[in-house]
């Protein structure tokens, strides 16, 4: 249930013309100003401002961690947490960027996958110990160091693990519905354990 149901989520979101007119002026790049996301967060421009910066900053500009480790630590949060548009979202981004369907799908059940090289399971790790205990252990950390990279891809490691936690808990929180015309939890349609209680 939400307590704005003419929006589908909690906050209003604005018309996408009027979303792309307060990015342009505001900074928000016109790929996410039209997203229902970002229309709700631009009822205060200057955070969205804010939060576009650092998510362009991950997925487009300057970044030194592995895009296909990206994708992987995103896709991870959004089945863990349950987070629908987060899933559904950067399937199509992880797809795009080249990933084979099983790689992803690796993620639901990563210790048991036979698809995953050691810098996924490295940064996989690192992922459900920081939504378990809110940190990375040194274990973890040296095997990071090992296969994902020196000090500039941990550093973005760790900041892209927050990005897309805070990310999946605004979502939920805010109850932003998916675009319309695009299908739930692909490729199967199979809902996490978080996502059902």
């Amino acid at each position: 249930m939400t307590d704005n149901p003419g929006t589908g989520g909690r906050i209003a979101y604005l018309p996408e013309d009027e979303a792309r007119a307060l990015g342009k002026k505001f900074g928000v790049p016109s790929s996410m100003s039209h997203l229902n996301v970002f229309r709700a967060l631009l009822n205060h421009p200057e955070l969205a401002k804010a939060v576009s910066g650092l998510l362009s900053m991950l997925l487009w500009k300057a970044n030194r961690l592995d895009v296909r480790l990206r994708e992987l630590i995103i896709m991870r949060i959004g089945w863990r947490t349950g987070s629908l548009y987060e899933w559904t979202q950067h399937w199509n981004v992880a797809r795009r960027v080249g990933m084979d369907e099983a790689d992803i799908l690796a993620v639901r059940d990563w210790p048991s996958s036979a698809a995953l090289n050691d810098a996924d399971r490295a940064v996989l790790a690192a992922t459900d110990e920081t939504l378990d205990q809110g940190r990375i252990s040194d274990a973890t950390w040296r095997l990071c160091r090992e296969h994902v990279g020196g000090d500039a891809e941990l550093a973005e490691m760790v900041v892209a693990i927050g990005n897309w936690r805070m990310f999946s808990e605004l979502l939920q929180s805010l109850q932003i519905p998916l675009e319309p015309g695009i299908a739930h939890w692909p490729p199967d349609g199979t809902v996490p354990p978080s996502a059902k209680a």
